[in-house]
């Protein structure tokens, strides 16, 4: 639990230091007469709206800054949540942006540009950074925290790890909620659909005195009724209920016109249903689901009702001072989660399978979790030819993980530690009016540390690391339509242990840091009066050292290792049209080519599948060279597609149709190349009809997720049979959106 103490001594520090700095002028910003909608594309008078983004700290027009990045808007997120989605919605929403999960809706994976981590574990290490309101949320348990209330959503591609420094070689995902302000205002949603899902997020923001002090309450409500069938046992409506709460209270605080003190406190209670695996659907030697599957049915004999359970506390003291000079920023933040899901791992019972089962799995694991960051960020107000920033960041977390089964293995608790601190510092300058140019470095020292508990032998293993990033980027205007940027970027990920094979007698496994070096250029231009928006980067990467997890395999381990070198290259676009005033299409897709390269890594493999790659007998076991195969759960196509369409039926209202679609290219799942774990050409699409009106204030509208009611897997479970997850299936419901 988060001590409260720590809050008001904080609070105490925080102002008296930042009371010190010199008084100054305001901050300049972006023209608020330009922006309509912040991260929103919307129709305003025939032209695109201007996206904002803080890529580096500050708010910026998306096409003036030297990065590949993208925005998922505030409208877009409650659409795609209607349905009571969780984050991993999220997949596909943007060229290059991955998301899945087999730990249901509390341990998602993220990936960028197909770099990622298919670690299962609540332990496990990823190199893509989820930043919510300025705070990392490092752990896996903390990334599945609820999307609600939202400002806006930037997925950043390619390392960052200058500005935002803990384990971001492939980028970030940065969330920004909405804040309190001077004035009332209130914005809900709500949503019911097929299963009895229901979804409600709603916000609303009190001044308690005009210019000193403002509340903003937020909330989430989802939940679902059981479903799906058990056909072993002759439950019916056994699986699939969950119900996710969460809820925010913010206090800002501004005693002077150069001081704000924001305080934030969020929790969230989910009680649901973990991953619901399905044994033997796919295969003998193809990826397709065969005659075992069935959405609505599932044969389980274990798995305790494959129950998860999760609940998580964040607090964030954000205090800044704006002086004549520059703007001090402190960010303060305590987290902890804890809870625990278990699972029918093989996905069937050894009586009627489906299909051939040697042995039971039955596990449950449990975390509980403590994450300690402190920031401290000095910036340059904007507006000059010159602009800099310098800071220091700390990181601090302790988290236990336990693992049980029913009937094998014994419960055993490892113990996981890191701490990492860093410096950081980054300056642009105007070279000529047309150019400017961008450097950043950071240093960064990490140390983590495990060890079994309550063992005879706690099997500690310590790592540490301290490296250099750096980033380098230049922005040339062509024209006031378009420009040009190039970028060069390193990165890492710091050491990783991975002690859950513990469970399972065997040793913890290591990997050392991956070093990343990423080369990308690209064009932003908005064209025909801003009615059109295209933006282009190329890239190309390699990484010394790349981490993978081999999981799975005969053997039911979850082992870290280096591959010698990895790479990677593609390009991403994104694009919008403001056909008319009343019809607004976006798109975008990417393509990304990843390689494993090291001729000597050797992993295990399923026990019944196809494999694909060449064998090599190690110590009487066979394993596959993986050389030259693509990264895990690294889709060479992601596209995504919306159209808004409208018809004004008086002075205050329209009709409208929304749709949007994403799709999934080739994706396989392991390091080794099989003829089932992967899949290719999946694609999924959501439909609202209703109506508007013109000053958002009202929205009724019918709805559908996955309208077309596909059945995509999305993973797999290879040790002991062919078993797989899938999608979610179709919802259709009504929603109703207002705000004042």
């Amino acid at each position: 639990m988060i001590d409260r103490s720590l809050t008001l001594r904080f609070l105490s520090a925080s102002t008296l230091a930042i009371a010190c700095a010199q008084p100054a002028l305001a901050q300049e910003s972006i023209d608020s007469s330009d922006i309509e909608a912040t991260g929103a594309e919307q129709a305003d008078n025939s032209m695109l709206d201007v996206i904002v983004v803080t890529a580096n700290r500050r708010e910026e027009n998306l096409q003036d800054v030297a990065v590949s990045a993208a925005t998922i808007s505030a409208d877009t997120v409650k659409t795609i949540f209607d349905s009571g989605a969780d984050v991993t919605a999220l997949a596909g929403r943007v060229p290059g942006l991955f998301v899945e999960s087999s730990n249901g809706r509390a341990a998602p994976r993220f990936y960028i540009r197909g770099l990622g981590n298919t670690d299962f574990d609540l332990a496990a290490s990823q190199p893509v950074s989820v930043v919510m309101d300025d705070v990392v949320l490092e752990n896996v348990s903390l990334k599945s925290f609820p999307i609600f209330d939202v400002e806006r959503i930037e997925v950043l591609r390619g390392p960052q790890g200058t500005l935002f420094g803990r384990n971001t070689p492939a980028g970030i995902v940065k969330i920004d909620t909405t804040k309190p302000g001077d004035e009332f205002a209130v914005q809900g949603s709500l949503s019911y659909g097929s299963f009895d899902t229901v979804s409600i997020d709603g916000g609303v923001t009190i001044p308690l005195v005009p210019g000193l002090a403002s509340v903003r309450l937020s909330g989430l409500w989802q939940q679902r009724d059981d479903w799906v069938d058990n056909g072993f046992t002759g439950e019916k409506n056994a699986y699939g209920a969950y119900s996710d709460i969460a809820g925010r209270a913010q206090l800002l605080l501004t005693p002077t016109d150069r001081l704000s003190i924001l305080g934030s406190y969020s929790v969230r209670d989910l009680d649901g249903t973990s991953t619901l695996f399905r044994a033997n659907i796919l295969g003998p030697n193809s990826n397709e689901l065969n005659e075992n599957y069935d959405r609505d049915t599932v044969y389980y004999d274990a798995g305790g009702g494959n129950e998860a359970k999760y609940k998580a506390e964040i607090a964030t003291v954000k205090a800044e001072y704006e002086a004549d000079f520059a703007t001090l920023t402190s960010i303060t933040s305590w987290a902890d989660s804890e809870g625990s899901s278990r699972g029918d791992i093989d996905g069937g019972n050894a009586v009627s399978g489906p299909g051939f089962i040697p042995f039971q799995s039955d596990t449950k694991d449990a975390l509980s979790l403590d994450q300690f960051t402190q920031e401290i960020r000095l910036a340059s107000n904007s507006g000059g030819v010159f602009e800099w920033q310098v800071g220091g960041f700390y990181f601090d977390s302790d988290f236990d993980v336990t693992t049980v089964g029913f009937d094998f293995p014994p419960p055993v608790t490892v113990n996981h530690t890191n701490e990492s601190w860093a410096v950081f510092g980054q300056v642009t300058g105007e070279v000529t009016p047309e150019l400017k140019l961008t450097g950043g470095l950071r240093y960064t020292e990490d140390d983590k540390d495990f060890f079994v508990r309550d063992a005879a032998d706690p099997q500690a293993r310590s790592v540490s690391d301290e490296r250099i990033s750096w980033d380098l980027a230049a922005f040339h205007e062509l024209s006031g339509d378009a420009s040009l940027f190039a970028r060069v970027a390193s990165g890492f990920r710091a050491p990783t242990i991975q002690g859950r094979d513990v469970a399972f007698f065997n040793p913890p496994s290591v990997a050392t840091s991956e070093k990343i070096m990423s080369y990308e250029a690209g064009l932003k231009s908005e064209l025909l009066n801003r009615r059109i928006r295209f933006n282009l980067a190329g890239y190309y990467y390699t990484i010394d050292d790349p981490q993978f997890s081999a999981i799975g395999g005969a053997d039911n381990l979850v082992q870290l290792v280096n591959a010698n070198k990895g790479r990677g290259y593609g390009f991403e676009v994104d694009s919008a049209f403001q056909v008319t005033p009343d019809f607004l299409i976006t798109a975008g897709t990417s393509w990304n080519k990843t390689e494993i390269q090291d001729n000597q890594l050797a992993v295990g493999t399923c026990l019944q599948c196809t494999v694909r790659d060449p064998l090599v007998n190690i110590g009487g076991t066979d394993r596959a060279l993986v050389d030259g195969n693509p990264f895990p759960n690294a889709p060479e196509w992601i596209a995504d597609f919306t159209a808004r369409y409208a018809v004004p039926i008086s002075a205050q209202g329209e009709l409208f149709a929304y749709t949007d679609w994403t799709y999934q290219g080739a994706t396989n799942f392991f390091l080794y190349e099989s003829a089932e774990f992967n899949s290719d050409d999946q694609f999924e699409g959501g439909l609202r009809i209703g109506y508007a009106k013109f000053d958002g204030s009202l929205e009724v509208a019918l709805f559908a997720r996955n309208i077309t009611d596909e059945d995509n897997v999305k993973g797999g479970i290879d040790f002991n049979n062919n078993t797989a997850f899938v999608n979610d299936p179709r919802v259709i419901g009504v929603s109703v959106r207002f705000q004042h």
